[in-house]
């Protein structure tokens, strides 16, 4: 520690840079390990307290972590079996919905001819370009890894959750002697917040996206909106990554319901619900029960998202928000990364009471008589 301390600012500021740029590129490139390994260390972390409790029941660990995880799935399972009986409903009205949209399709036609003077062949002609594309993207062998992706990670995420509980404190002790026997308790500090953190958020998480799932169904269902449940729930899972799922939640619900009630006043109706979901889950649900303990500001947490999006897909984005609240929690611990510590956090200067951009008085009188000077 008192090493890296006593090196050259600009030398310390490189290497925390090229080390965030090799841990970035080893999470590009090994993203198909890394991200179900992720899922599963998030879910593991969530099931922890079930475990606990269950083996303080009596039960053998085995059988604690084989219960929690069980009820974990009879969860998803239950979710699973209403969205599909919803989306069974939905596949029943897919023709009306086809031909709501060709008839739209057509609406727009006629305004690009009569607007930019585009003929109908012209516009046929480009569609039917993006049509072949779409087809020989979907055909080439990167589709096979596309579907077969999710397929997979369903399949490791519970086989990796049960390992990481088994083998919890193997691993634990890994972390703590990975470090000089000067640092344990600080390892310790860290590694018992990382883990308070993790949980506050994933909790927070699930009754999140339960309230809001509630929210967006009931009003929908209010409009006597089609399809009200399902478009609720989905609303709410996109919601799960931040701050780009509402929006394309809400582009998403608009659309399907244009297509089967065409009627403005609808529209507008399901657009003030979704507003005012987002006011509530912004301004009351985020900052009570999410945001309770990871303090990270929204201009990170945004750019965060991009980038776990751009490097890991869509999982990347979810696992955008806790990797920045662990990552905060460790640099607040070590001496030479502090700076990026404050960097993601939430609190301003004025709200720790700091005093770095105040001028004490007399030099504020001076530096005042020099001006008008």
């Amino acid at each position: 520690m008192g090493s890296d301390l006593s090196r050259p600012h600009y030398h310390q500021f490189s290497h925390s840079l090229l080390s965030l740029a090799i841990l970035t590129a080893g999470i590009y490139l090994g993203q198909d390990i890394l991200v179900p390994l992720a899922m599963a260390g998030l879910l593991a972390v969530l099931l922890r307290p079930v475990e606990d409790r269950l083996i303080r029941l009596g039960m053998h660990k085995v059988i604690a972590i084989s219960l929690a995880l069980l009820l974990a799935i009879i969860v998803m399972s239950g979710v699973t079996v209403v969205l599909s009986m919803q989306i069974a409903d939905f596949t029943d009205d897919i023709p009306k919905f086809r031909q709501n949209i060709n008839d739209v399709y057509h609406d727009v036609q006629r305004w690009i001819r009569r607007e930019y003077n585009v003929s109908y062949r012209q516009q046929n002609n480009y569609m039917q370009k993006a049509q072949a594309q779409t087809l020989n993207s979907l055909q080439s062998p990167d589709a096979l890894g596309v579907i077969a992706g999710p397929l997979g990670t369903l399949t490791l995420v519970p086989i990796y959750v049960f390992l990481l509980l088994y083998y919890r404190t193997m691993l634990l002790h890994f972390v703590v002697v990975l470090f000089p026997e000067k640092h344990t308790l600080r390892v310790r500090e860290v590694l018992g917040e990382i883990k308070g953190v993790i949980q506050s958020y994933m909790v927070g998480l699930l009754i999140e996206t339960v309230v809001v799932a509630v929210l967006n169904s009931v009003g929908l269902l209010l409009l006597g909106v089609q399809y009200a449940v399902l478009l609720g729930i989905m609303a709410a899972i996109l919601n799960l990554v931040p701050y780009i799922g509402g929006l394309v939640a809400t582009a998403l619900t608009v659309l399907i319901t244009f297509s089967n009630q065409p009627e403005l006043t609808i529209l507008l109706g399901v657009v003030g619900v979704f507003l005012f979901v987002q006011f509530i889950d912004n301004n009351v649900l985020v900052p009570l029960i999410v945001a309770s303990k990871v303090r990270v500001n929204a201009l990170v947490s945004i750019v965060g998202v991009l980038i776990g999006g751009a490097v890991a897909g869509v999982s990347g984005m979810f696992l955008s928000i806790p990797a920045i609240a662990i990552m905060k929690v460790i640099f607040d611990r070590v001496e030479s990364l502090r700076p990026w510590g404050v960097l993601l956090g939430d609190q301003t200067p004025e709200e720790s009471g700091s005093n770095l951009f105040r001028l004490p008085k007399r030099r504020r009188k001076v530096a005042i008589d020099q001006t008008s000077s």
